[in-house]
């Protein structure tokens, strides 16, 4: 019997569908009849530890979806001293997730590695205030001590605050911020950078002191760079450019590389409960609350996907290119100072890898996503 885990196909037949929407089910995607014969190994370095962020990626490991497509997948985690795309283009991996800006600088450098697959539709990262401190557009930044990662994160926010009519070196005063936010609620910081899905979560989660309860969001305001236009594609599944080119087995493994997210991406889409309680089993440093937090929020950067899911956007590659070559940090440095070539990306394969997936829904134009009650320190 095949392995109950696993999800079944979303009903073909109309009647069936229906019959589903009308009892309040949701379809999933199918698990294919494994294939027969030895696993094809793949190795797939991630940018960060196990968490929510890569929902559909273990989404499709512990659903079966690799092993469908005759895949024996090994899912190797990121951390702070870890380059994905320098392990890709070092062929210590098959693929990797990285955020494009970073890629292309590294791509510019030399790294034969190509976007074969744009996850995420939009960026994720905010830069966040309390709500007394009005700050809600990169203007209202003026005259404020303003916290950024650095290590490639900043471009975003240099972008807005040049796009703004600001002077990043004498406008604001810029600080280094650690990974947390616990400058902002010291006090230290009036806007700090976060990401919808992780660090955002992280201020919803502490105590407010003045009552007693867990902060509100109606205690913050956000400037999203989305809404400012300098926002830049970030999670994309990166593939060796020369692999590509010459490797027939290579491109045939990327096409059912990809399949298998997609249905790991849908399958988060759909069961976004279920699917933090898989994440985890493989990142148990996060809590249950934070982990479905930041399920729902991933699944809002890659859902809607009007071309369907991975496919990379000219419009929004543009304006990653524009601000990788024009926005400028402290140092007076660029991300790259070239227009990357045409080999930087493709819609080849993942174009391959959805056409195959027939009827599928891949662009999730209903998407809709569920209210999650973040717990105290997000457990």
């Amino acid at each position: 019997m095949r392995n109950m885990k696993r999800a079944v196909l979303g009903l073909a037949a109309a009647a069936a569908t229906a019959a589903l929407v009308l009892s309040g089910c949701a379809a999933t995607p199918e698990s294919d009849e494994p294939t027969d014969g030895e696993l094809t190994p793949v190795t797939l370095q991630l940018q960060w530890f196990a968490q929510a962020q890569f929902s559909g990626y273990y989404a499709a490991l512990d659903q079966g979806y690799f092993e469908d497509e005759g895949l024996d997948v090994t899912i190797v985690e990121g951390g702070v001293d870890i380059v994905p795309q320098t392990v890709l283009a070092d062929n210590q991996a098959d693929f990797a997730i990285a955020w494009v800006p970073k890629a292309l600088a590294s791509r510019e450098q030399g790294a034969g590695i190509t976007d074969i697959g744009q996850i995420f539709q939009r960026s994720g990262t905010l830069q966040v205030s309390f709500a007394d401190k009005s700050i809600s557009t990169a203007a209202d930044l003026a005259g404020k001590t303003v916290g950024n990662w650095g290590f490639g994160n900043e471009f975003e926010l240099f972008a807005g605050i040049t796009e703004a009519g600001l002077d990043p070196a004498t406008d604001v005063t810029l600080v280094q911020q650690n990974f947390d936010m616990n400058a902002l609620l010291a006090g230290d910081i009036d806007a700090a950078q976060a990401m919808t899905y992780n660090e955002y979560a992280q201020v919803l989660e502490a105590v407010n002191p003045a009552t007693g309860e867990l902060y509100q969001p109606e205690d913050f305001t956000v400037i999203d760079w989305n809404d400012e236009g300098t926002a830049m594609l970030q999670d994309a599944i990166w593939a060796n450019s020369e692999r590509l080119e010459s490797d027939e087995a290579y491109q045939d493994t990327a096409v059912k590389f990809l399949k298998a997210v997609i249905k790991g991406f849908i399958y988060a889409r759909d069961f976004p409960e279920e699917t933090s309680q898989i994440v985890l089993k493989y990142g148990p440093q996060l809590g249950a609350s934070h982990q479905l937090w930041q399920t729902n929020e991933v699944n809002k950067l890659v859902w809607p996907s009007p071309n369907g899911i991975g496919i990379i956007d000219e419009g929004a590659w543009a304006q990653t290119v524009e601000v990788a070559l024009n926005a400028k940090n402290l140092e007076g440095t660029t991300v790259i100072t070239a227009e990357p070539d045409d080999g930087a990306y493709t819609n080849e394969y993942i174009q391959k890898a959805l056409d195959e997936l027939g009827d599928l829904d891949t662009t999730g134009e209903a998407f809709a996503p569920i209210e999650v009650t973040l717990n105290e320190g997000g457990n």
